[in-house]
């Protein structure tokens, strides 16, 4: 509830204090006596967009100040906690306009942004008028609307397009894994069985260069090992000293002694020579080997080291890559399994779906019928009873709030076609189809303060007192603030104030003054009456008051 407004140095206003009452508040006057002044400065607290220049003339800067209960659970609070601002159970705004276009705004005395003073406003306040666009002539609001007037719970309808959204978004990444996966599909299947049917092992490289490098070098010694194998064997070095020492035995019983030295080193030198040509034999049996094997085993390397460079990788990786693509193999028949399964799972969250849509269109339908004839019933007291309202429910894009488009459409006469309101109706009409609209939406929202600026217009007599009762009976569940002409719609205000222009010293400012009981009948009267106001006109204003 907005309990009180201060307003200093804000166009014609220089100090204004209000206090406002529950139930319905209303504010009347002469025209362009400021009425829509007070407005504006409610509207400027609560960070709506408006008037550029709001200081008043002369004045460094102007304020404007709102205090509003803030009950437990009231929305508000959700909105001051995201904000990081500590609830209170006394909401103030206060924002700040300086003569040089400046505005500053603080919640509860701490620095806020516009952002969130309208974030507040949205839980705060809710204004209609003759041209109304924030809510009830907009069409992408009509669905929540009648949601709100059949009591429609869409938490199940929301949860199963969470879920549906969910599955949906997980099989699109499947399809798209599952695609790349099968575009390599081919090469994946000739690279492993490539690689099965080469068997690379870890090591394989090394061990392979190693044996090639072995032959090529026993290759090229080979011979100059056999010619020294033949230059120390009988034909060689071996049988010349045997025969030198064959002779030299023969020869040692004449020399006396003399080739006993010779003989004996002779005997040595073939015990070396002996080990030497052992050696050389087993080196020259080592070296032995088959040219189809260095051939075998320099194609493997090479077909290895191919193999590597195909596959850009060392060869000792090779086996741990053929690991890695037959998993990715194994991936790709297993994405085809889990594709299916995504499949079922969707279909089953579509079922889900189209379920809880079907039922909440159809709680769509019932409530529409009623809230048409709830329309009637309200249209025909305020003398627009040849008027058609019709809530037009037609196929949408599925949502989270299920695939209707509801939209509300009037014809004023029978026969005429229908169309949206703010299209088929005059002014007045459109006041009318308003404010009848709102009490059939009506659902007890005390968070909210209802404002109605001149939603009376252009009606007078017995649509203005059904217009005023209207609003008396809203306000029996929230605030109602009216600013209005019409003295049946004052004469029902549980708050009554009047707004009045005066000039003093050349300067002409706007006066709010909140009214006793005989004020009210004065105000009424001249509401009735004009300027001249006489007992007759008093007697009918309490007459009306007394209702």
């Amino acid at each position: 509830m907005l309990r009180e407004l201060h307003i200093r140095d804000i166009l014609l206003i220089d100090r204004i204090e209000l206090d406002f009452g529950a139930g319905l508040n209303v504010l009347t006057g002469e025209t362009g006596a400021g009425k829509s002044i007070l407005l504006d400065c409610l509207g400027f607290v609560l960070g709506w967009r408006g008037r550029a220049e709001l200081v008043r003339a002369g004045a460094a800067q102007g304020e404007v100040i709102a205090v509003f209960d803030l009950p437990q659970g009231h929305p508000a609070r959700a909105v001051l906690a995201e904000a990081g601002i500590e609830a209170e159970a006394e909401l103030i705004l206060r924002r700040v306009n300086s003569a040089d276009g400046r505005k500053t705004a603080w919640i509860n005395d701490r620095r806020a942004s516009g952002e969130v003073l309208r974030a507040l406003s949205e839980t705060l306040v809710e204004l209609h008028g003759q041209h109304d666009d924030r809510g009830l002539l907009n069409p992408r609001g009509h669905r929540q609307l009648l949601d709100a007037f059949a009591g429609t719970d869409l938490g199940p309808l929301r949860e199963a397009w969470a879920t549906r959204r969910r599955v949906a978004a997980a099989l699109s990444d499947a399809e798209a894994r599952l695609e790349k996966a099968r575009a390599e599909e081919e090469f994946l299947r000739h690279a492993v069985k490539e690689l099965d049917d080469f068997a690379p092992e870890p090591g394989e490289d090394a061990r392979l260069d190693v044996a090639r490098r072995t032959m090529q070098a026993a290759e090229r010694i080979q011979g100059d090992v056999a010619r020294a194998m033949q230059a120390l064997g009988p034909d060689g070095a071996e049988g010349a000293m045997i025969d030198a020492g064959r002779w030299l035995d023969g020869a040692a019983e004449k020399a006396e002694g003399r080739l006993d030295g010779a003989i004996s080193a002779l005997s040595r030198a073939l015990i070396e020579l002996g080990e030497a040509s052992t050696g050389v034999e087993d080196a020259l049996r080592e070296m032995a080997f088959d040219p189809h094997e260095l051939e075998t085993t320099e194609e493997r390397l090479f077909a290895l080291r191919a193999l590597a460079r195909k596959h850009d990788s060392i060869p000792d990786d090779l086996a741990d890559l053929a690991d890695i693509l037959r998993s990715r193999l194994s991936a790709l028949d297993a994405g085809a399994e889990d594709l299916n399964r995504l499949q079922a799972e969707l279909a089953t969250a579509d079922s889900a779906y189209a379920a809880e849509a079907a039922r909440i269109h159809a709680e769509r339908v019932a409530a529409a019928g009623r809230l048409d004839a709830a329309m009637a019933a309200e249209l025909a007291p305020l003398k627009m009873e040849r008027a058609v309202f019709e809530t037009r429910i037609s196929e949408g894009e599925p949502g989270p709030d299920g695939g209707d488009m509801v939209s509300f459409t009037v014809a004023t006469n029978p026969g005429a076609p229908a169309g949206p309101l703010d299209k088929i109706a005059s002014g007045g009409e459109l006041s009318r189809f308003l404010l009848a609209l709102k009490v059939s939406l009506a659902r007890g929202n005390e968070a909210l303060v209802l404002i109605f600026d001149e939603i009376d217009r252009g009606v007078g007599g017995a649509t203005a007192d059904a217009v005023g009762r209207r609003l008396a009976r809203l306000a029996e569940d929230a605030q109602v603030l009216v600013v209005t002409h019409s003295p049946q719609v004052a004469a029902l205000g549980a708050t009554h104030f009047r707004v009045a222009k005066q000039v003093e010293d050349g300067m002409t400012t706007s006066r709010v003054h909140a009214l006793d009981q005989g004020e009210r009948v004065d105000e009424i009267a001249r509401m009735l009456s004009g300027e001249q106001i006489n007992d007759a006109a008093r007697d009918a204003a309490r007459v009306l008051i007394g209702k």
